[in-house]
């Protein structure tokens, strides 16, 4: 699944010491796979936004670089929980069905 909200030529932070479990597995297919992917990818923004937030206080990334890490962090993180509210809506909406 392609990354709407990815750079196109941002050098690459730091790898993190120990590699999240959800990616170190490939996502499962199908939509519990998806939902497995955008979770990740939520993680992998937060790490990136803090890693860009602890370069500009060491001194060595500028605040142009961490804000952009952060709204892109922010705006993943809004973007699930869309998602979420639209499949809770969702079933809410099939349970009040009548039958």
């Amino acid at each position: 699944m392609l990354d709407p909200l990815a750079a196109p030529a941002a050098p690459a932070p730091a790898a993190p010491a120990t590699p999240s479990a959800a990616a170190a597995a490939p996502p499962a297919p199908g939509v519990g796979g998806s939902f497995q992917a955008l979770l990740a990818a939520v993680d992998d923004s937060t790490a990136a936004a803090n890693d860009a937030v602890a370069g500009m206080i060491a001194g060595t990334s500028d605040v142009h670089t961490a804000m952009i890490a952060l709204q892109r962090a922010d705006m993943t993180f809004q973007l699930t929980v869309q998602i979420r509210n639209k499949l809770v809506q969702a079933y809410q909406d099939v349970m009040r069905m009548a039958i």
